[in-house]
Protein backbone atom coordinates (compact mmCIF):
# COMPACT_ATOMS: atom_id res chain seq x y z
CA UNK A 1 0.00 0.00 0.00
CA UNK A 2 1.69 3.46 -0.72
CA UNK A 3 0.62 6.37 1.61
CA UNK A 4 -0.25 9.19 -1.48
CA UNK A 5 -1.97 12.58 0.14
CA UNK A 6 -2.95 15.25 -1.02
CA UNK A 7 -0.86 18.68 -1.44
CA UNK A 8 -3.14 20.48 1.38
CA UNK A 9 -2.91 17.51 3.94
CA UNK A 10 0.00 16.08 6.72
CA UNK A 11 0.25 12.06 7.20
CA UNK A 12 -0.21 11.51 10.95
CA UNK A 13 -0.21 7.82 10.63
CA UNK A 14 -1.78 4.94 8.53
CA UNK A 15 -5.81 3.00 9.99
CA UNK A 16 -7.54 1.10 7.52
CA UNK A 17 -5.85 3.79 4.96
CA UNK A 18 -3.43 7.03 5.64
CA UNK A 19 -4.86 9.27 8.44
CA UNK A 20 -4.42 12.56 7.32
CA UNK A 21 -4.80 16.32 8.62
CA UNK A 22 -6.27 18.93 6.03
CA UNK A 23 -4.44 22.01 6.06
CA UNK A 24 -7.35 23.92 5.50
CA UNK A 25 -8.74 23.07 8.37
CA UNK A 26 -5.91 22.67 11.14
CA UNK A 27 -7.27 26.17 12.16
CA UNK A 28 -9.92 24.35 13.82
CA UNK A 29 -7.86 23.15 16.92
CA UNK A 30 -7.41 19.69 18.10
CA UNK A 31 -6.25 17.91 21.37
CA UNK A 32 -3.69 15.18 21.64
CA UNK A 33 -4.22 12.53 24.87
CA UNK A 34 -3.32 10.00 26.35
CA UNK A 35 -1.85 8.59 29.41
CA UNK A 36 2.17 9.13 30.46
CA UNK A 37 4.21 6.74 28.34
CA UNK A 38 1.93 6.25 25.77
CA UNK A 39 3.72 8.12 22.69
CA UNK A 40 2.09 12.02 22.90
CA UNK A 41 5.69 13.73 22.56
CA UNK A 42 6.63 11.49 19.47
CA UNK A 43 3.04 12.12 17.47
CA UNK A 44 3.41 16.07 18.83
CA UNK A 45 7.18 15.93 17.21
CA UNK A 46 5.96 14.40 13.77
CA UNK A 47 2.79 16.29 13.45
CA UNK A 48 5.16 19.26 14.72
CA UNK A 49 7.33 18.82 11.82
CA UNK A 50 4.55 17.81 9.21
CA UNK A 51 3.19 21.26 9.53
CA UNK A 52 6.79 22.96 9.12
CA UNK A 53 7.46 21.07 5.87
CA UNK A 54 3.94 22.33 4.76
CA UNK A 55 5.39 25.92 5.09
CA UNK A 56 3.43 26.44 8.62
CA UNK A 57 5.39 27.73 11.58
CA UNK A 58 4.92 25.89 14.77
CA UNK A 59 5.16 26.76 18.43
CA UNK A 60 5.38 24.11 20.89
CA UNK A 61 6.38 24.03 24.79
CA UNK A 62 9.54 21.67 25.54
CA UNK A 63 7.99 20.64 29.06
CA UNK A 64 10.60 17.19 29.33
CA UNK A 65 13.45 18.54 27.50
CA UNK A 66 13.45 15.86 24.47
CA UNK A 67 11.10 17.48 21.96
CA UNK A 68 14.20 19.84 21.18
CA UNK A 69 15.95 16.65 18.94
CA UNK A 70 13.39 17.59 16.29
CA UNK A 71 16.08 20.28 15.44
CA UNK A 72 18.54 17.40 14.09
CA UNK A 73 18.30 14.61 12.01
CA UNK A 74 17.29 11.25 13.01
CA UNK A 75 19.02 7.71 13.14
CA UNK A 76 16.38 4.92 12.62
CA UNK A 77 16.85 1.86 14.39
CA UNK A 78 15.05 -1.05 13.74
CA UNK A 79 12.05 -0.70 15.12
CA UNK A 80 11.72 2.12 13.21
CA UNK A 81 12.54 1.21 9.99
CA UNK A 82 10.09 -2.01 10.79
CA UNK A 83 7.28 0.43 11.44
CA UNK A 84 7.74 2.88 8.37
CA UNK A 85 8.08 -0.31 5.99
CA UNK A 86 5.29 -2.14 7.68
CA UNK A 87 3.63 1.54 6.60
CA UNK A 88 4.98 1.38 3.17
CA UNK A 89 6.63 4.74 3.88
CA UNK A 90 10.32 5.69 2.80
CA UNK A 91 11.81 7.01 5.68
CA UNK A 92 14.50 10.15 4.96
CA UNK A 93 16.29 11.23 8.17
CA UNK A 94 15.47 15.17 8.03
CA UNK A 95 14.79 18.33 10.30
CA UNK A 96 12.83 21.44 9.79
CA UNK A 97 14.17 24.75 10.91
CA UNK A 98 14.39 25.48 14.90
CA UNK A 99 14.57 28.47 17.14
CA UNK A 100 15.03 28.02 20.78
CA UNK A 101 13.11 30.56 23.03
CA UNK A 102 13.13 30.23 26.80
CA UNK A 103 11.96 32.82 29.35
CA UNK A 104 15.21 32.66 31.44
CA UNK A 105 17.35 32.85 28.63
CA UNK A 106 19.14 29.92 29.28
CA UNK A 107 18.24 27.04 26.57
CA UNK A 108 17.26 30.05 24.12
CA UNK A 109 16.39 33.40 23.36
CA UNK A 110 14.97 35.54 25.94
CA UNK A 111 11.11 36.27 25.93
CA UNK A 112 9.76 39.00 27.28
CA UNK A 113 6.75 41.46 27.70
CA UNK A 114 5.42 44.07 28.97
CA UNK A 115 3.39 44.74 32.47
CA UNK A 116 1.38 46.91 30.66
CA UNK A 117 0.91 44.31 27.60
CA UNK A 118 0.22 41.50 30.15
CA UNK A 119 -3.13 43.26 31.57
CA UNK A 120 -4.27 43.59 35.41
CA UNK A 121 -6.28 40.34 34.65
CA UNK A 122 -4.09 38.22 33.63
CA UNK A 123 -1.32 39.52 35.85
CA UNK A 124 -3.82 38.63 39.04
CA UNK A 125 -4.10 35.11 37.58
CA UNK A 126 -0.70 35.05 37.70
CA UNK A 127 0.01 36.49 41.33
CA UNK A 128 -3.31 34.75 42.86
CA UNK A 129 -4.87 38.05 43.69
CA UNK A 130 -8.48 37.55 45.55
CA UNK A 131 -11.19 39.61 44.75
CA UNK A 132 -10.53 42.57 46.54
CA UNK A 133 -6.48 42.43 45.25
CA UNK A 134 -7.59 42.27 41.89
CA UNK A 135 -9.57 45.26 42.30
CA UNK A 136 -6.62 47.94 43.24
CA UNK A 137 -4.23 45.97 40.33
CA UNK A 138 -6.88 47.19 37.94
CA UNK A 139 -6.94 50.72 39.64
CA UNK A 140 -3.24 50.87 39.68
CA UNK A 141 -3.48 50.15 36.04
CA UNK A 142 -5.90 52.82 35.53
CA UNK A 143 -3.85 55.05 37.53
CA UNK A 144 -0.62 54.36 35.34
CA UNK A 145 -2.51 54.65 31.88
CA UNK A 146 -4.08 58.20 32.96
CA UNK A 147 -1.06 59.54 34.13
CA UNK A 148 0.95 58.37 31.68
CA UNK A 149 3.10 55.77 33.25
CA UNK A 150 4.61 52.92 31.41
CA UNK A 151 4.58 49.62 33.10
CA UNK A 152 7.70 47.81 31.79
CA UNK A 153 8.92 46.09 34.22
CA UNK A 154 8.49 44.24 37.67
CA UNK A 155 10.15 47.85 39.62
CA UNK A 156 7.75 49.92 37.76
CA UNK A 157 4.47 47.89 38.70
CA UNK A 158 5.99 47.94 42.41
CA UNK A 159 6.66 51.71 42.13
CA UNK A 160 3.39 52.40 40.37
CA UNK A 161 1.32 50.28 43.61
CA UNK A 162 3.78 52.19 45.99
CA UNK A 163 2.93 55.62 44.53
CA UNK A 164 -0.97 54.54 44.76
CA UNK A 165 -1.20 53.61 48.51
CA UNK A 166 0.69 56.90 48.96
CA UNK A 167 -2.26 58.80 47.24
CA UNK A 168 -4.77 56.58 48.47
CA UNK A 169 -7.03 59.41 50.00
CA UNK A 170 -7.17 61.10 46.72
CA UNK A 171 -7.26 58.21 44.57
CA UNK A 172 -9.97 56.50 47.24
CA UNK A 173 -12.54 59.02 46.58
CA UNK A 174 -12.15 58.83 42.84
CA UNK A 175 -11.71 54.88 41.73
CA UNK A 176 -12.61 53.16 45.25
CA UNK A 177 -10.75 52.40 48.59
CA UNK A 178 -7.01 51.22 48.17
CA UNK A 179 -5.59 49.87 51.97
CA UNK A 180 -2.16 49.73 52.38
CA UNK A 181 -2.79 46.36 53.79
CA UNK A 182 -3.70 45.47 50.53
CA UNK A 183 -1.15 47.14 48.50
CA UNK A 184 1.15 45.19 50.94
CA UNK A 185 0.20 42.05 50.15
CA UNK A 186 0.37 42.37 46.70
CA UNK A 187 3.84 43.78 47.34
CA UNK A 188 4.59 40.64 48.48
CA UNK A 189 3.15 38.39 46.42
CA UNK A 190 5.57 40.29 43.29
CA UNK A 191 8.55 39.28 45.62
CA UNK A 192 7.81 35.55 45.72
CA UNK A 193 7.24 35.94 41.80
CA UNK A 194 10.82 37.35 41.53
CA UNK A 195 12.14 34.57 43.24
CA UNK A 196 10.67 32.63 40.79
CA UNK A 197 12.31 34.44 38.02
CA UNK A 198 9.18 35.76 36.36
CA UNK A 199 11.61 39.33 36.29
CA UNK A 200 13.17 38.02 33.46
CA UNK A 201 9.86 38.13 32.06
CA UNK A 202 8.55 41.26 32.13
CA UNK A 203 11.13 44.15 30.24
CA UNK A 204 11.96 44.87 27.00
CA UNK A 205 12.77 44.42 24.39
CA UNK A 206 9.35 42.95 24.23
CA UNK A 207 8.96 39.80 21.90
CA UNK A 208 7.62 40.57 18.26
CA UNK A 209 5.13 38.40 17.30
CA UNK A 210 6.42 37.82 13.92
CA UNK A 211 9.43 36.45 14.64
CA UNK A 212 7.29 33.19 15.50
CA UNK A 213 5.71 33.05 12.19
CA UNK A 214 8.94 32.53 10.50
CA UNK A 215 10.17 30.27 7.27
CA UNK A 216 13.48 29.53 6.11
CA UNK A 217 14.70 30.26 2.36
CA UNK A 218 13.07 26.60 1.58
CA UNK A 219 9.73 27.58 2.62
CA UNK A 220 9.54 25.78 5.77
CA UNK A 221 7.67 26.74 8.45
CA UNK A 222 10.32 27.22 11.56
CA UNK A 223 9.51 25.13 14.64
CA UNK A 224 9.26 27.78 17.66
CA UNK A 225 10.58 25.39 20.86
CA UNK A 226 10.05 26.84 24.34
CA UNK A 227 12.35 25.67 27.04
CA UNK A 228 10.01 24.83 29.73
CA UNK A 229 11.91 22.20 31.92
CA UNK A 230 12.21 24.61 34.33
CA UNK A 231 9.18 27.54 33.48
CA UNK A 232 6.68 24.03 34.33
CA UNK A 233 8.18 23.67 37.97
CA UNK A 234 6.41 27.53 38.21
CA UNK A 235 2.45 26.14 36.58
CA UNK A 236 1.09 29.84 37.36
CA UNK A 237 3.74 31.44 35.26
CA UNK A 238 3.71 28.60 32.41
CA UNK A 239 0.08 28.73 31.84
CA UNK A 240 -0.51 32.73 32.04
CA UNK A 241 2.23 32.86 30.04
CA UNK A 242 0.92 30.32 27.02
CA UNK A 243 -2.36 31.96 27.54
CA UNK A 244 -0.72 36.00 27.44
CA UNK A 245 0.77 34.62 23.96
CA UNK A 246 -2.69 33.30 22.72
CA UNK A 247 -4.26 36.68 24.15
CA UNK A 248 -1.26 38.30 21.66
CA UNK A 249 -1.95 36.37 18.76
CA UNK A 250 -5.63 36.75 18.74
CA UNK A 251 -5.00 41.06 18.94
CA UNK A 252 -2.66 41.16 16.38
CA UNK A 253 -3.08 39.34 13.46
CA UNK A 254 -5.60 40.15 11.59
CA UNK A 255 -9.08 38.27 10.52
CA UNK A 256 -8.60 35.53 7.68
CA UNK A 257 -11.51 33.46 7.78
CA UNK A 258 -10.50 29.70 7.02
CA UNK A 259 -7.00 30.01 4.84
CA UNK A 260 -5.12 27.95 3.11
CA UNK A 261 -3.22 26.96 5.55
CA UNK A 262 -2.99 28.08 9.17
CA UNK A 263 -0.22 31.43 9.45
CA UNK A 264 0.63 29.39 13.25
CA UNK A 265 0.06 26.36 14.84
CA UNK A 266 0.26 26.59 18.41
CA UNK A 267 0.59 23.37 20.85
CA UNK A 268 -0.11 23.34 24.16
CA UNK A 269 1.38 20.75 26.52
CA UNK A 270 0.37 20.16 29.89
CA UNK A 271 -2.61 21.98 28.95
CA UNK A 272 -4.26 21.54 32.29
CA UNK A 273 -2.56 23.79 34.19
CA UNK A 274 -4.22 26.48 31.89
CA UNK A 275 -7.71 25.50 33.14
CA UNK A 276 -6.59 24.55 37.36
CA UNK A 277 -8.63 26.56 39.43
CA UNK A 278 -9.27 29.50 36.83
CA UNK A 279 -11.92 32.15 37.62
CA UNK A 280 -15.22 31.60 35.77
CA UNK A 281 -14.09 35.70 34.33
CA UNK A 282 -10.96 33.90 33.10
CA UNK A 283 -12.04 30.72 31.71
CA UNK A 284 -14.68 32.49 29.57
CA UNK A 285 -11.81 34.65 28.42
CA UNK A 286 -9.97 31.22 27.53
CA UNK A 287 -13.36 29.92 26.01
CA UNK A 288 -13.34 33.48 23.66
CA UNK A 289 -10.18 33.10 22.63
CA UNK A 290 -9.86 29.90 21.52
CA UNK A 291 -13.14 29.92 19.96
CA UNK A 292 -11.97 33.38 18.02
CA UNK A 293 -8.26 32.67 16.82
CA UNK A 294 -8.62 30.47 14.30
CA UNK A 295 -9.91 33.28 12.14
CA UNK A 296 -7.03 34.85 12.42
CA UNK A 297 -5.70 31.64 11.08
CA UNK A 298 -4.06 29.75 13.99
CA UNK A 299 -4.62 26.53 15.57
CA UNK A 300 -4.35 25.65 18.63
CA UNK A 301 -3.79 21.97 19.62
CA UNK A 302 -4.02 20.88 23.61
CA UNK A 303 -1.73 18.36 24.67
CA UNK A 304 -2.87 16.62 27.98
CA UNK A 305 -2.92 13.21 29.90
CA UNK A 306 -7.01 13.03 29.51
CA UNK A 307 -9.12 15.23 27.22
CA UNK A 308 -11.75 15.70 30.66
CA UNK A 309 -8.92 18.04 31.68
CA UNK A 310 -10.13 20.75 29.39
CA UNK A 311 -13.31 22.15 30.00
CA UNK A 312 -16.60 21.36 27.45
CA UNK A 313 -16.89 24.93 26.49
CA UNK A 314 -13.48 24.52 24.75
CA UNK A 315 -13.38 21.07 24.16
CA UNK A 316 -16.51 21.13 22.03
CA UNK A 317 -14.32 23.61 19.50
CA UNK A 318 -11.79 21.13 19.15
CA UNK A 319 -11.71 19.77 15.61
CA UNK A 320 -8.40 17.38 15.11
CA UNK A 321 -8.56 14.47 17.99
CA UNK A 322 -5.72 11.91 18.28
CA UNK A 323 -6.20 9.63 21.26
CA UNK A 324 -3.63 7.54 22.83
CA UNK A 325 -3.85 4.66 25.87
CA UNK A 326 -5.77 5.75 28.85
CA UNK A 327 -6.20 3.61 31.63
CA UNK A 328 -9.27 3.56 33.61
CA UNK A 329 -8.69 1.96 37.50
CA UNK A 330 -10.49 4.43 39.43
CA UNK A 331 -14.29 5.82 38.88
CA UNK A 332 -12.67 9.34 37.61
CA UNK A 333 -10.80 7.73 35.32
CA UNK A 334 -13.34 5.33 33.84
CA UNK A 335 -15.50 8.66 33.99
CA UNK A 336 -12.72 10.12 31.74
CA UNK A 337 -12.53 7.60 29.38
CA UNK A 338 -16.10 7.43 28.77
CA UNK A 339 -15.74 10.99 28.18
CA UNK A 340 -13.11 10.38 25.85
CA UNK A 341 -15.07 8.09 23.51
CA UNK A 342 -17.98 9.72 23.18
CA UNK A 343 -16.16 12.50 21.56
CA UNK A 344 -15.31 10.28 18.70
CA UNK A 345 -17.72 10.06 15.43
CA UNK A 346 -17.94 5.81 16.20
CA UNK A 347 -16.79 3.04 13.83
CA UNK A 348 -18.82 0.11 13.62
CA UNK A 349 -15.63 -2.04 13.35
CA UNK A 350 -14.93 -1.83 17.29
CA UNK A 351 -15.59 -0.76 20.53
CA UNK A 352 -13.98 2.50 21.10
CA UNK A 353 -13.76 2.53 24.34
CA UNK A 354 -12.72 -0.58 25.01
CA UNK A 355 -9.76 0.08 22.17
CA UNK A 356 -8.51 3.37 23.82
CA UNK A 357 -7.52 0.53 27.26
CA UNK A 358 -6.10 -1.39 24.60
CA UNK A 359 -3.73 1.22 22.72
CA UNK A 360 -0.25 0.07 22.29
CA UNK A 361 2.91 2.62 22.39
CA UNK A 362 2.84 4.66 19.56
CA UNK A 363 -1.12 3.74 18.47
CA UNK A 364 -3.76 6.44 19.18
CA UNK A 365 -7.44 6.55 17.77
CA UNK A 366 -7.55 9.65 15.25
CA UNK A 367 -10.02 11.60 14.41
CA UNK A 368 -9.82 14.61 11.86
CA UNK A 369 -12.04 17.14 9.93
CA UNK A 370 -12.83 16.66 6.60
CA UNK A 371 -13.21 19.18 3.61
CA UNK A 372 -16.57 20.22 4.67
CA UNK A 373 -15.49 20.50 8.62
CA UNK A 374 -17.14 17.02 9.38
CA UNK A 375 -15.65 15.02 11.86
CA UNK A 376 -14.78 11.40 9.96
CA UNK A 377 -15.22 8.18 11.16
CA UNK A 378 -12.59 7.60 14.24
CA UNK A 379 -9.89 4.82 13.12
CA UNK A 380 -7.34 2.90 14.89
CA UNK A 381 -3.89 5.03 13.72
CA UNK A 382 -0.20 4.05 14.05
CA UNK A 383 1.91 6.88 13.58
CA UNK A 384 4.14 7.44 11.49
CA UNK A 385 7.61 7.24 13.01
CA UNK A 386 9.54 10.38 13.10
CA UNK A 387 12.20 11.81 10.61
CA UNK A 388 13.94 13.36 13.25
CA UNK A 389 15.39 12.70 15.83
CA UNK A 390 14.18 10.99 18.99
CA UNK A 391 15.21 12.36 22.46
CA UNK A 392 17.30 16.03 23.47
CA UNK A 393 19.56 18.11 21.78
CA UNK A 394 23.42 18.34 23.49
CA UNK A 395 24.28 21.19 25.12
CA UNK A 396 27.01 22.46 22.10
CA UNK A 397 24.77 21.41 19.09
CA UNK A 398 21.75 23.77 21.29
CA UNK A 399 23.98 26.71 21.19
CA UNK A 400 25.61 25.99 17.90
CA UNK A 401 21.85 26.22 16.34
CA UNK A 402 21.29 28.91 18.47
CA UNK A 403 24.18 31.38 17.21
CA UNK A 404 22.91 30.35 13.96
CA UNK A 405 19.52 31.67 14.84
CA UNK A 406 17.39 35.00 12.32
CA UNK A 407 17.02 36.53 15.92
CA UNK A 408 20.04 35.98 17.23
CA UNK A 409 21.53 39.24 19.20
CA UNK A 410 17.83 41.00 18.60
CA UNK A 411 16.83 39.83 22.20
CA UNK A 412 19.58 39.24 24.40
CA UNK A 413 20.66 42.14 25.86
CA UNK A 414 17.99 43.58 28.28
CA UNK A 415 16.90 47.68 27.31
CA UNK A 416 15.71 49.60 30.68
CA UNK A 417 14.35 52.78 28.84
CA UNK A 418 12.14 55.89 31.20
CA UNK A 419 8.94 54.08 32.15
CA UNK A 420 7.35 54.77 35.74
CA UNK A 421 10.16 53.96 38.11
CA UNK A 422 12.43 56.60 36.47
CA UNK A 423 9.16 59.18 36.15
CA UNK A 424 7.90 58.14 39.74
CA UNK A 425 11.36 58.42 41.19
CA UNK A 426 11.93 61.99 39.32
CA UNK A 427 8.97 63.34 40.88
CA UNK A 428 9.66 62.12 44.19
CA UNK A 429 13.40 63.83 44.15
CA UNK A 430 11.68 67.23 42.73
CA UNK A 431 8.82 67.04 45.51
CA UNK A 432 12.00 66.61 47.97
CA UNK A 433 13.72 69.25 46.41
CA UNK A 434 10.75 71.91 46.62
CA UNK A 435 10.58 70.90 50.36
CA UNK A 436 13.67 71.43 51.25
CA UNK A 437 13.79 74.87 49.31
CA UNK A 438 10.54 75.52 51.69
CA UNK A 439 12.09 74.58 54.59
CA UNK A 440 14.98 76.91 54.04
CA UNK A 441 12.82 79.83 52.59
CA UNK A 442 10.65 79.27 56.43
CA UNK A 443 14.45 79.49 58.23
CA UNK A 444 15.39 82.01 56.40
CA UNK A 445 11.57 84.11 57.05
CA UNK A 446 11.93 83.25 60.86
CA UNK A 447 15.24 84.35 61.42
CA UNK A 448 14.54 87.97 59.43
CA UNK A 449 11.25 88.00 61.37
CA UNK A 450 13.61 87.38 65.13
CA UNK A 451 16.02 90.59 63.53
CA UNK A 452 13.19 92.47 62.82
CA UNK A 453 11.81 91.92 66.36
CA UNK A 454 15.40 92.76 67.79
CA UNK A 455 15.77 96.17 65.34
CA UNK A 456 11.87 97.32 66.93
CA UNK A 457 13.65 96.58 70.38
CA UNK A 458 16.00 98.55 69.88
CA UNK A 459 14.52 101.12 68.21
CA UNK A 460 11.83 101.54 71.14
CA UNK A 461 14.45 101.40 73.63
CA UNK A 462 16.59 104.52 71.59
CA UNK A 463 12.94 106.40 71.76
CA UNK A 464 12.67 105.61 75.40
CA UNK A 465 15.97 107.71 76.06
CA UNK A 466 16.14 111.06 76.92
CA UNK A 467 18.12 113.83 74.86
CA UNK A 468 21.93 114.90 75.06
CA UNK A 469 22.89 118.37 73.79
CA UNK A 470 24.29 118.09 70.39
CA UNK A 471 28.07 118.45 70.00
CA UNK A 472 29.10 121.35 67.58
CA UNK A 473 30.38 119.63 63.97
CA UNK A 474 32.73 122.65 63.84
CA UNK A 475 36.50 122.34 63.96
CA UNK A 476 39.39 124.92 64.78
CA UNK A 477 42.15 125.72 62.41
CA UNK A 478 44.90 123.35 63.94
CA UNK A 479 42.24 120.27 63.77
CA UNK A 480 41.41 121.29 60.07
CA UNK A 481 44.99 121.36 59.40
CA UNK A 482 45.49 117.97 60.67
CA UNK A 483 42.81 115.97 58.63
CA UNK A 484 44.11 117.27 55.47
CA UNK A 485 47.14 116.18 56.01
CA UNK A 486 46.01 112.78 57.15
CA UNK A 487 44.09 112.44 53.95
CA UNK A 488 47.02 113.66 51.81
CA UNK A 489 49.48 110.86 53.95
CA UNK A 490 46.75 108.21 52.85
CA UNK A 491 46.10 109.27 49.68
CA UNK A 492 49.56 108.95 48.43
CA UNK A 493 49.94 105.72 50.52
CA UNK A 494 46.95 104.45 48.25
CA UNK A 495 48.71 105.24 45.11
CA UNK A 496 51.93 103.64 46.14
CA UNK A 497 50.23 100.57 47.18
CA UNK A 498 48.33 100.32 44.19
CA UNK A 499 51.31 100.69 41.89
CA UNK A 500 52.84 97.70 44.11
CA UNK A 501 50.47 95.63 42.88
CA UNK A 502 50.88 96.89 39.00
CA UNK A 503 54.31 95.61 39.14
CA UNK A 504 57.36 97.40 36.93
CA UNK A 505 54.87 99.40 34.89
CA UNK A 506 54.85 102.34 36.77
CA UNK A 507 58.36 101.93 38.08
CA UNK A 508 59.54 102.80 34.08
CA UNK A 509 58.14 106.15 34.59
CA UNK A 510 59.64 107.61 37.56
Amino acid sequence: MSLSIGENEILVGLGEGPVTQRLDRSNRHGVVAGATGTGKTVTLQVMAQAFSDAGVPVFAADVKGDLSGVAMPGTPNEKMLARAASMDLALSPSAPPVMFWDLFGQKGHPIRTTISEMGPLLLSRLLELNDVQEGVMNIVFHVADQDGLLLLDLKDLQACLKYVADHADQIGTQYGNVSAATVGAIQRKLLTLQTQGAEHFFGEPALDLTDLMRTDVAGRGYVNLLAADRLIQSPKLYSTFLLWLLSELFEVLPEVGDPEKPKLVFFFDEAHLLFNDAPKPLLEKIEQVVRLIRSKGVGVYFVTQNPADIPDAVLGQLGARVQHALRAYTPADQKGLKAAAQSFRVNPSFDTAETIQALGVGEALVSTLDEKGAPRVVQKTLIRPPASRLGPLTPPERAALQAQSPVAGVYDTVQDRESAYEILQGRAQQAQRKADADRAQAEEDKREAAEAKVRQREEARESRQPSRPRASNRQTVTEAFAVTLVRTVASTAGRELMRGLLGGLTRRRR
